[in-house]
C-alpha cells in the first residue's frame, strides 16, 4: 500500500493574527487552532498536513511551485490575495492537484471588493462563512475527492 502525499494547508496575509484581529469577524480561534483542526481531520482520513502561513506573496508562490509532485491537494485561505492576485491563481494550477478555497467569514456578506475571487474558478470547492470549521469541511471534501 502506498502512503498518500500530504495535503498542503496554505494561509495568506494576516491570518497569523487570527484570535486577535477583528474577533467579531474572524472569531477567537488562532492559526494554531486551524492547523490542529486540519491535522486532526486529515488523520481521520489517513492523511497528513503540511502547513504554511505567510504575509509574502512570493513566498506563497514559491511554496506552491515546490509542492508539485509533493502533495495530494491544497486547502488555501488566500486572505486578501483572493481578490487581487492573478499571480497566485496562476501558481495554483502548477501542482495539478485539487484545490479547496476557504474563507472564515462570509466574504459575500462583506465589502463588495471581497465578492470576487481569482481562486474560485480553479477550485474544486469554495467554503465561506463557517468559521474555522470551514477548514475541517475542506479537508473532508479534499479527502473525498482523493477517494480516501
Amino acid at each position: 500500500m502506498s502512503v498518500a502525499l500530504p495535503i498542503l494547508l496554505l494561509n495568506g496575509p494576516n491570518l497569523n493574527t487570527l484570535g486577535i484581529r477583528q474577533p467579531e469577524v474572524y472569531g477567537a480561534d488562532t492559526l494554531d487552532d486551524v492547523v490542529v483542526l486540519a491535522e486532526r481531520t486529515a488523520a481521520e482520513a489517513g492523511l497528513t498536513v503540511r502547513s504554511l502561513q505567510t504575509n509574502h506573496e512570493g513566498v506563497m508562490i514559491d511554496a506552491i511551485h515546490a509542492a508539485r509532485g509533493e502533495v495530494s491537494g491544497i486547502v488555501i485561505n488566500p486572505g486578501g490575495w483572493t481578490h487581487t492576485s492573478v499571480a497566485l491563481r496562476d501558481a495554483l494550477v502548477i501542482p495539478e492537484v485539487p484545490i479547496i478555497e476557504v474563507h472564515i467569514s462570509n466574504v459575500h456578506a462583506r465589502e463588495e471588493f471581497r465578492h470576487h475571487s481569482f481562486i474560485s474558478p480553479i477550485a474544486a470547492a469554495v467554503i465561506a462563512g463557517c468559521g474555522i470549521a470551514g477548514y475541517e469541511f475542506a479537508v473532508r471534501r479534499l479527502a473525498a475527492l482523493l477517494d480516501r
